[in-house]
Parts: structure tokens; sequence; C-alpha cells
């Protein structure tokens, strides 16, 4: 009989059902045949669509769970012994380095620029914030040649890893296509005036200058916006409720897949104006992709990678993320153009249907883990996978366009 291979996924800071790791990730390997087993926080052990979730209890904060998590998440890791431990936080390296030593395939699966996000922990001292990041970056870098594996969620941080780990692909964080698009959405005469917000709410995510471009709008005008997420940090929803702009604020709490779908087919634009900083002028939002595939024109900041992909689909407007006046011209232009701003929205569903979605990300993942699953664990073939790469030292780039290009 074929020997089903047992695929691990490791998380302590993400929820057993992220979208990336568990949505389309975990499914995608399941589906493709492979047992996959995800140890994640969650009350409880249970099995969901196909994926056998292992939950951890996560006490305490940032020390706990860098420390004590990590050791009761490595035990039940052995206790699994996967063929492929696939981990996603910066925090859990250590612990990929222990499987890694014990002859184990190890990926890391890097979702940001964790040295760079350093500049802007507000529980670190300013002074020692370079210094440390250089640090980190030393560190998970001499930690990456040790991994059978990197798997980068952009261009631009794959391009840190490629000459420390010649196998590094992209797999892109694009919408997984049937599950954004509205089963039934609302035409946009029906529409209320909302412009929605979906995701983490904080300053760095520009919720005061959307607030401000609220309050700005003219008092005849009847904007309304959907707010759906996280505050972070929590305190910051009594800061907002007395904010003038909060007034025109629906807020919907934390939803679920099929609540976030029912929500984007009844407003008329998404709002993504993040703030510029280097893990968000670089990225590749899933929720701007998220606004496309709902067919709902983007207001989005003016970032040279954002202005390209949106320029090149003509789905939205972009503007000075710390500009609240430009934010307000922004909406009253969509709110006000009905059949341009519907026009933006259906070339923004085009785009992700051609291009931007996770079928394409899939096969890549798929790929990267049948030439892993061929090879043995890291200490036994490192030599011969030297010089494989010393002979072909193309095979990285495979199924991308040089210089980054969003295309896969």
């Amino acid at each position: 009989m074929h020997h089903q291979h047992k695929v691990v996924h490791l998380t302590s800071v993400h929820t057993a059902f992220d979208v990336r790791v568990f949505h389309k990730e975990c499914k995608s390997l399941a589906r493709s045949g492979k047992h996959v087993v995800l140890i994640a926080p969650h009350p409880g052990d249970e099995v969901v669509d196909s994926v056998e979730v292992r939950g951890l209890e996560i006490r305490g904060g940032r020390l706990v769970r860098m420390t004590c998590t990590a050791w009761s998440l490595y035990r039940e890791a052995l206790r699994q012994d996967g063929d492929v431990y696939h981990f996603h936080d910066p925090e859990l390296v250590p612990l990929g380095l222990l499987l890694a030593a014990r002859g184990k395939r190890v990926v890391y699966d890097i979702h940001e620029d964790a040295p760079a996000d350093i500049l802007h922990k507000d529980y670190i001292p300013r002074r020692l914030r370079r210094p440390l990041m250089w640090f980190m970056r030393k560190l998970e870098d001499a930690a990456c040649r040790r991994f059978s594996g990197l798997i980068a969620a952009t261009p631009t941080i794959a391009e840190r890893f490629y000459s420390i780990n010649a196998n590094t692909v992209v797999v892109h964080n694009f919408p997984v296509l049937d599950e954004i698009a509205p089963n039934v959405a609302l035409p946009w005469n029906e529409r209320p005036p909302a412009v929605a917000y979906i995701g983490s709410i904080s300053a760095r995510r520009g919720v005061r200058e959307i607030l401000q471009a609220l309050a700005l709008l003219p008092s005849a005008s009847p904007a309304q916006m959907m707010l759906a997420g996280l505050f972070s940090p929590h305190g910051l929803l009594t800061e907002l409720e007395r904010v003038p702009g909060w007034a025109r604020v629906q807020y919907r709490g934390v939803l679920d897949r099929p609540s976030v779908r029912s929500l984007l087919s009844r407003a008329r634009l998404g709002l993504l104006v993040l703030q510029p900083e280097p893990n968000f002028v670089n990225a590749r939002p899933i929720k701007l992709f998220e606004y496309m595939a709902a067919g709902i024109p983007v207001i989005a900041s003016d970032f040279p990678l954002w202005r390209r992909i949106i320029g090149e689909a003509g789905c939205g407007l972009l503007v000075d993320p710390q500009d609240p006046q430009a934010i307000a011209r922004a909406m009253e232009y969509l709110l006000s153009h009905d059949a341009e701003a519907e026009a933006m929205g259906r070339r923004g569903r085009k785009a992700v249907c051609e291009l931007y979605n996770w079928n394409s990300e899939e096969r890549v993942l798929l790929k990267f883990y049948s030439e892993l699953l061929q090879t043995d664990g890291p200490g036994r073939k490192e030599s011969e996978q030297m010089s494989r790469a010393v002979a072909n030292p193309q095979r990285q780039y495979q199924g991308q366009v040089p210089g980054g290009a969003p295309y896969s």
C-alpha cells in the first residue's frame, strides 16, 4: 500500500482556523492526499475538512508563549512523527532547529519580515530596536540555512532568502476564489452607501485617518462604514468611540468567512489605507485581493507596488494614507459615481479570477512538497542538495517572473 505522507503544521501565534495556514495550505495539502495535522492554539482536538487539529492551551503573555507553549508544541510535534514539519512563526525558529537537528524535514513559512517589524514594536525600547533587528536578522539567516525549505508570502521576503536557502519559493496569500465571490451580490443601486473595512484594526492600519475622513464627509452624506475585526491594542475601541467619525461606524465584531462574504456583497467599496511601514509597503495584503474578489472598488495607500497592481487592474483609487482629506474625497467620489465604481469592482474581480487567486499558489505549494518528499531529511542529503544547487542555480526561480512581478 502506498505510504500516506504525514505533514505537521505548527503555530503558536495564529488561531487554528487562520486563513493562510488552515483554509489555504492545510486544506490544499489534505486534498492532495496527505495526512495533515495542525498543532495550534485551540480549545480541543477535532478533524475539520480532513485536517486533524490538535489544540494547544495558550496561557499567559508573550514570554509564556515563547517558552512553555513552544515546549509543549515541541513535545506534541515529536509525538506526531511527521514526514514534514511546517511552522509559521518566527518565535518557533528554535523549535524548527531542534527538529532539523533530529534529521527531520523542516519548512519555515515566512509570512512577513519579522526583523523589520521590530522597529515598530512599542514594547521594545527605541534605542534597542535597530541592534535587535540586526541580531534577529543574523539569527534568522543562520537558522534558515538548516531548514529543508522556505516558503515566503511575497517576492520581497523571498529576495532576502534565495542566497541563504536555494529551496525557497513564493506562495502568495491570494484569496480562494469561490470563498469570497458573493453568491448573491446586491445590485449596485440597492446597496447602502457603505464603505467596508475588515481585518486587524489598529493605528498602523490607518483607522484614525479613516475616522477623520468619515468626519469630514458633508453632513448631508448618508455614508456608513461597516467595520469588522479585532482592535489592537484592546483599549483602542474605547478611545475611538469618542472620535467624531465614529457616529458613522457600524461595528460588527469579528466575523467568520461566510459573514465576511455577505458583508462585502452589500458594500460599495473597500478601504485599505495602511500606514507607510516597511512590512506594509511591500506587502501584497490579502484584504486587497478579497475586496477585488468581492467585486468592489478599493481605496488604497499609494505605495508603488499597490499602484502597479491597482493601476494595471483599474480597480480603485490611490490616496496618501496619512491625509484624511484625500481619503474623504475618494470615498465621496466612489459613493457618488455608481457606474464607474461598479465597473472598477468588475475589473478587480476579473484580475483576481485571472491572476491573483489561490489556484496558482496551490500548484507552487504542492510542487514544492512533492520535491521535498522525494529527498531525505536535511542531514542525509545535504551534500547532494548542495551539488544540485551548484549545478542548477536557476531552479529556485521557476514559476516566477524575475524582478518579483506579482504573477505566479
